[in-house]
């Protein structure tokens, strides 16, 4: 079985329709998902208990990641953080007066 993971040079990476950023949200989801049964298990939870809530934990992931890449696309998600660190709005202190004599004396 064989599974094409990278279309070329230059092009972003794609497997199973995750695209880039994805991929490494989806592996980390994955090994939280482990450790949190490693956890589970370590604790003493009823063996039925740990795997059903594991598998609640991972189809949860899947679902939300597919649907992530699905609506912000391969940039799509930096963009929204990018755009959340913006100001709502700028605050200048300054007249017009003032900043029209200090670009009068700049010259």
């Amino acid at each position: 079985m064989t599974y094409e993971v990278n279309k070329g040079i230059g092009a972003t990476i794609e497997f199973k329709g995750l695209k880039s950023q994805y991929l490494v949200i989806f592996a980390c989801g994955l090994g939280g998902v482990f450790l949190v049964a490693v956890v589970l298990n370590l604790v003493g939870v009823p063996s039925v208990l740990m795997v059903g809530i594991s598998a609640l934990l991972a189809t949860v992931l899947v679902y939300t990641v597919f649907k992530m890449n699905k609506k912000y696309g391969t940039h799509g998600l930096m963009k929204l953080r990018a755009v959340a660190k913006h100001p709502d709005y700028l605050i200048h202190r300054r007249t017009v007066r003032s900043m029209l004599r200090c670009a009068t004396q700049r010259k």
